[in-house]
């Protein structure tokens, strides 16, 4: 089994912080965001893993200190890292076809801005797998249409009339994605765009015209990180996952608390000094902050900042800053100094 991850995007949505951090890297409950995918998929397919190839922007933006990671991440879950590069944002079918080298035998595809909760139960009678979750507002989605079969015969984006609830959430299997791979490969010498890219969905399409059969998964929690809102809220829902499960500990035995209290559940990394602070909950804290004289909640502090006089909720504070003061929900990207 392979994983193709693309992750070319820089993530304006998430601006100001993915501005100088990818934003797949951008930590949630303590850990980057492609890093808990990545994990995630690989804990529920139940099988090896041979390969997990990423596809990556500008070498200015993803340099060497990313790709690194990346091969570390690959290497704790006992697979090869393949590291490719979309020169242009063409695109969903473009960026996976910038993996081509890559796209044969069963693979998952998975953007690399979303996490889930989920059971991926394979079903060997189909050529592939698109994994959905049910939506109270699917006009504002692409969806999938079924026939009587509980086959998907047709994607619709964003529909005006009621077509189904299930909306894509963007992750794919493929019983062989090489089949996938030939039909991106008329789509871009044919110059098939939608939007001026070149989408993954007309490859599906041409393989559900040449009757390959489509079938549905389902997640029990589909976590957005495209924007400063959606973001806090899967570190929230995370963070009570992670709890509950009780396979990661949430709280460094390093943390010095002077005259703290910590309100479960929250991520408080290595090295991490709270006084006269109460944190919690949903809070999530990278390795070398401090925090004085402060309530924090609902928020998300990354790598050696300094945050004094705060009191804090629904915020998303970025590395090495240095803060005081009292505005409550901000964003504050990497280096800012607000004192």
């Amino acid at each position: 089994m392979k994983i193709i991850v693309p992750m070319a995007g820089r993530g304006s949505r998430l601006r100001p912080h993915s501005l100088t951090v990818p934003k797949p890297l951008i930590p949630v409950a303590g850990q980057p965001i492609v890093h808990r995918l990545v994990k995630d998929i690989a804990k529920v397919l139940k099988q090896p893993i041979e390969e997990i190839a990423f596809v990556l922007g500008d070498p200015a933006f993803f340099g060497d200190d990313v790709v690194a990671k990346l091969k570390d991440l690959a290497k704790s879950l006992g697979a090869k890292a393949s590291i490719y590069r979309q020169d242009q944002p063409l695109g969903t079918g473009h960026a996976i076809m910038s993996a081509k080298s890559s796209l044969s035998g069963p693979a998952v595809i998975a953007y690399a801005d979303t996490l889930i909760r989920a059971e991926f139960d394979l079903d060997p009678n189909a050529d592939a797998v698109i994994w959905t979750k049910r939506v109270a507002n699917p006009e504002a989605y692409g969806v999938v249409k079924l026939n009587t079969n509980e086959e998907i015969v047709e994607l619709v984006e964003k529909p005006e009339t009621f077509v189904s609830d299930q909306a894509v959430i963007g992750i794919y299997y493929f019983k062989d994605a090489a089949v996938l791979k030939d039909k991106l490969q008329e789509v871009l010498d044919e110059n098939v765009m939608n939007g001026g890219e070149y989408q993954i969905n007309d490859g599906i399409k041409r393989m559900m015209a040449d009757g390959k059969v489509f079938k549905t998964g389902t997640v029990d929690e589909w976590m957005d990180c495209g924007n400063k809102a959606v973001t806090l809220e899967t570190n929230t829902k995370m963070l009570g996952f992670l709890k509950a499960d009780g396979e990661e500990t949430l709280v460094d035995d390093s943390v010095v608390l002077e005259n703290s209290t910590i309100v479960e559940p929250c991520y408080i990394a290595k090295n991490v000094t709270l006084k006269n602070s109460t944190i919690g909950p949903n809070v999530s804290i990278g390795e070398g902050t401090t925090v004085e004289n402060s309530v924090v909640k609902n928020s998300l502090i990354q790598t050696q900042t300094h945050i004094k006089n705060a009191t804090l909720d629904e915020a998303m504070i970025g590395n090495y800053v240095k803060y005081n003061g009292k505005f409550t929900k901000i964003s504050i990207g990497d280096y800012t100094q607000m004192e």
